[in-house]
């Protein structure tokens, strides 16, 4: 049975613009996701976060990923990856998609919508879907943690 897409949502109080640039450029995902990255903001793009640096490159977290779309301070898309703790589905070479949405509200505060999803009928990533659903949920507490 294909695993639902992961959602998670949060109310930041930052404008769609501030969360833009922290979620598409090196120095703004450095600040809350991953301990170095390459973003280049293109369709087709980097979009590699790098976790374990004492790994290889290969080894470190999103190597391979890509921007697969984007529309300026309303939403981000890009391919993602298991991590290297699942050799086997990470080798598979499959990727899922992450979709980040910036829909601003009242005042300077903007919910941002988070949806992992392309998940595939295999028994294999069950484990990395059940991975994500809480490594998400700390994504977005540490996006909010940065802001405040």
């Amino acid at each position: 049975m294909t695993p639902e897409p992961i959602v998670k949502k949060a109310v930041v109080n930052a404008t769609a613009a501030e969360l833009w640039r922290l979620w598409t450029t090196r120095e703004g995902l450095n600040s809350f996701f991953g301990r170095d990255s390459r973003v280049e903001l293109k369709v087709g793009g980097a979009f590699e976060i790098y976790f374990l640096m004492e790994n290889e490159y290969g080894l470190r977290g999103s190597e391979g990923c890509r921007i697969l779309s984007f529309l300026p301070e309303k939403m981000l898309s890009f391919s993602w990856n298991a991590p290297p703790k699942f050799p086997e589905v990470r080798n598979s070479e499959y990727k899922t998609r992450v979709i980040v949405e910036f829909n601003e509200t009242e005042g300077e505060a903007t919910e941002v919508l988070l949806t992992h999803t392309g998940w595939p009928d295999d028994a294999g990533w069950l484990p990395v879907h059940a991975y994500f659903e809480n490594a998400w949920t700390s994504v977005i507490e540490s996006l909010g943690k940065k802001i405040l």
